[in-house]
């Protein structure tokens, strides 16, 4: 009896999100190379790191989006299961899928809104279809998340009417309708302009002040210095540096990290000096 209570105990200690020695290829090109790390619940992790490094790859395979040809990747204690062992396996359970990628919530850089459906429906549509809720009752919900996002007037224009601020906060609406254990950012400021990025910068922060579980690809290092927990600096594939914001970025060891936020302060700096 006291083993069953252990494992209850583990389960529920365990992290939200853990992925183990992640591999990724296309083709030769090795884009994540036994790159390993875990999101306890409540804690923002951030990944940092030039294009190309595989900070997006990584995040995609996190949501089963994309196959890794190498790794585990645990979702509150349970892993991901596969057809086999070698390079060229595939999800096996289709249960497992929809269990990943509606716990994991995914915020794309491109908004992805559905054109053809007003705001509130496309904040209502996968809960819907997907989970099976009540579509009037969703509708109610809807319009609490909008105005969490502050977009509850534009609940019944089309994407095409909202700025690009405005679309990704929907985009927030509708990842956060889903009723994730945890959301999956991807670059979300990175097509916005400095005014609009700013508007959704102000809702990831409220997010993570109410202590959601994040993973947060970006390109801005004020965000990640001041919303994470742990930072992980990638770098051709592999974890360069990790660690807590206030050592990584105040006291890189790696000459690659210290390049890295060199440049990033250069290019602040010189758009500053632009607006």
């Amino acid at each position: 009896m006291t083993f069953g209570y252990l494992m209850v105990d583990a389960i529920e200690n365990s992290p939200i999100l853990e992925v183990r020695n992640l591999r990724k290829s296309y083709g030769e090109l090795a884009v994540l190379k036994d790159v390993s790390f875990s999101a306890p619940a409540g804690s923002v992790v951030s990944f940092i790191g030039s294009s190309g490094s595989g900070k997006s790859t990584l995040l995609r395979c996190c949501n089963l989006l994309e196959i890794p040809q190498g790794g585990d990747i645990v979702f509150k204690g349970e892993a991901v299961s596969w057809t086999d062992k070698t390079d060229h396996r595939q999800l096996s359970d289709k249960n497992q899928i929809i269990k990943f990628r509606t716990n994991l919530s995914m915020v794309f850089q491109s908004f992805n809104l559905w054109a053809h459906l007003s705001i509130l429906d496309n904040v209502i549509e996968a809960p819907v279809t997907v989970l099976g809720k009540d579509r009037q009752r969703m509708r109610e919900a809807a319009y609490t998340l909008l105005d969490k996002v502050g977009i509850a007037d534009k609940a019944n224009a089309w994407p095409a009417q909202l700025s690009g601020g405005q679309q990704q906060r929907a985009a927030i609406a509708r990842a956060l309708a889903m009723e994730p254990d945890a959301l999956l950012f991807d670059e979300p400021t990175s097509a916005l302009d400095p005014e609009l990025e700013q508007e959704v910068v102000k809702v990831i922060k409220d997010l993570a002040s109410e202590g959601r579980t994040m993973l947060l690809v970006t390109h801005d290092m004020q965000l990640a210095r001041d919303l994470s927990d742990q930072v992980l600096f990638l770098h051709q594939g592999i974890v360069e540096e990790e660690g807590a914001p206030d050592i990584l970025f105040e006291k890189p060891k790696s000459t690659r990290l210290k390049q890295f936020l060199s440049a990033a302060a250069n290019s602040l700096e010189m758009h500053l000096n632009v607006n």
